[in-house]
């Protein structure tokens, strides 16, 4: 397809000079489809907007996705995890935020592709350098309870979460991020955020990658159980705690018509009592399956497998003011053992990324494809082991929890490591007692020389480069601390453009491969099941399910 020059010129002259840099890169082929949908949506640019450019830029329109008919009205049952506190959007549980979205909604919708969409806020544009946002918001979202929503609802919803006296899991990406007052009210439907620090990836931090930020009336006083009161496509029918929730159709939803007349949820334990609902046709998905534990899903004729390439990871932490990991060389030695290609085709059945010791996961456009990946070569580890005065090797304890893959790959490391001469001694507990209180002196997790834990998807890196990796990082468990580290970091999450945001990847990528805190050895897709027939589905690698036009075909 040729290029229309006129038209792109035209398109052009409107624009900043951040988003036709972004056109340069994608003209020029510094930048690909994936990487320009998923930017252009960060920068605000609608999804027709960009889908013109391409047009005009002479790539061809994107192949059309063909959509099974659905029939409205269905019931879709749900099989999911049991929550395992309260539910507020305020604090979480991580658990809840399935049940949570069915009700309330976000800013912008973090899709499975990593573009984002507009929901209650219809565009949004940053100042010159990522300092100040701007969002626009729908006109016409009413809540349950009746009230329209507007900027009131917004700002008071942010200053909640980003109120140091809430001690909420929001509270933790808003540091240095966004202060209680830095949201302000421009008129009815326009807010600003005034952040602490220049942020080009901060729509992120008000999507539903986050999922606490649900927009809640400014009224909000507590007792969400009590109200379940939002803006979304469901009302709450009953919720009864460790057994279930149902919801029944929003017919006052500002967006287009739901198509289910009700959603049931049951909740469970564990996996694998919800593979058996599954197979015994009690239920109709499964909101995440882990592959470890759902072989006897993965190939069934009669359900369906969503695959979403995600960055939730298992990280093993070495503690760098410890012996024998303030060595680097000892860390390199035990990330040299690791055999990548089998964690992903053996231990996660192909459903994974091979991961290369940072959180840039494969998914992030941002992460630099040049940096060369790390491979097992016991020969070197060897080497870097005796250079370490270790050559007669020793003996260390790796604590993990109970939970998903992780005893298996910490007996796959047991095993590997051998090799070099540690003998690794396992310590697997339950997950609630592994974690504690995530302090230092009273968590195995934070307390142990070696050990594995376990981070869900989000959208953009940045929270895993501040909590896990800065020198003040509050989930810092391995204790690394390097001011190189730190400045490249606040770099990274400072970078508006993407050819930026990449190049300081790169440097980080390098530099951890050098340094050794974590390994992170693979990246889990997210699998959602389905049965054969019900349609309409769309997950997120969040764990996030969004059923408004889900049915029965």
């Amino acid at each position: 397809m040729r290029r229309n020059v006129s038209l792109l010129d035209y398109i052009r002259s409107a624009l900043t000079p951040l988003e036709n840099h972004l056109i340069d890169g994608y003209v020029d082929g510094r930048v690909g489809r994936r990487e320009f949908l998923r930017h252009g949506s960060l920068l605000g640019l609608s999804l027709p907007f960009l889908a013109r450019v391409t047009l005009a830029a002479g790539f061809g329109a994107a192949p059309s996705v063909v959509r099974a008919a659905v029939q409205p009205g269905a019931t879709i049952r749900v099989a999911c995890n049991t929550p395992t506190s309260e539910i507020d959007p305020t604090r979480g549980p991580f658990l809840s935020m399935v049940l949570l979205q069915q009700v309330g909604e976000f800013l912008c919708i973090d899709g499975p592709d990593l573009v984002l969409r507009p929901c209650l806020a219809t565009s949004w544009k940053p100042n010159q350098d990522g300092s100040v946002w701007t969002f626009t918001l729908r006109k016409g979202a009413k809540f349950h309870s009746g009230g329209e929503m507007k900027a009131d609802d917004v700002v008071a919803t942010i200053d909640r979460l980003a109120d140091p006296k809430n001690p909420g899991n929001a509270l933790t990406f808003f540091k240095g991020v966004l202060q209680k007052g830095g949201t302000r009210k421009v008129d009815d439907y326009t807010v600003e955020f005034h952040l602490d620090a220049p942020n080009g990836n901060f729509p992120y931090l008000v999507s539903s990658g986050n999922f606490n930020v649900i927009i809640l009336p400014a009224s909000y006083a507590g007792d969400f159980e009590k109200t379940w009161d939002g803006t979304g496509p469901f009302k709450i029918d009953k919720y009864i705690r460790n057994v279930g929730a149902s919801f029944v159709r929003n017919d006052d939803y500002w967006g287009p018509k739901v198509l289910p007349e009700r959603i049931e949820f049951t909740f469970f334990a564990d996996v694998r009592p919800q593979i058996l609902a599954m197979q015994a046709g009690q239920i109709d998905i499964i909101n995440k399956l882990p592959a470890f534990a759902g072989v006897a899903l993965l190939n069934d004729p009669t359900v369906e497998v969503i695959s979403l390439k995600s960055a939730a990871h298992q990280p093993v932490h070495m503690r760098c003011d410890m012996d024998p990991f303030k060595d680097p060389r000892v860390r390199q030695a035990v990330a040299l053992c690791l055999d990548r290609e089998k964690l992903v085709t053996g231990l996660m059945k192909g459903r994974a990324a091979i991961g290369n010791d940072s959180p840039f996961a494969p998914a992030y456009p941002s992460a630099d494809p040049a940096v060369a990946q790390r491979k097992q070569d016991i020969r070197k580890a060897k080497e870097l082991m005796q250079a370490a005065g270790l050559e007669k090797g020793l003996q260390l304890t790796l604590t993990t929890s109970q939970y998903l893959e992780i005893p298996a790959y910490a007996q796959l490391i047991q095993s590997w490591v051998k090799e070099i001469g540690v003998d690794l001694k396992l310590n697997i507990i339950d997950r609630t007692s592994f974690y504690g209180d995530e302090k230092l002196g009273t968590s195995p997790w934070r307390d142990s020389v070696i050990g594995i834990g376990d981070f869900g998807h989000r959208g953009v890196p940045n929270i895993y480069l501040s909590g896990n990796l800065k020198s003040d990082g509050p989930w810092n468990a391995s204790q690394f601390k390097n001011s190189e580290y730190d400045a490249l970091a606040k770099s990274y999450v400072a970078a508006l453009d993407l050819e930026g945001q990449r190049a300081v990847a790169g440097k980080i990528q390098r530099l951890l491969l050098q340094e050794t805190p974590m390994l992170y050895g693979y990246f889990s897709d997210h699998l959602t099941v389905t049965k054969k027939g019900v349609v309409g589905v769309q997950p997120t690698a969040m764990g996030q399910l969004f059923l408004q036009g889900a049915g029965k075909a």
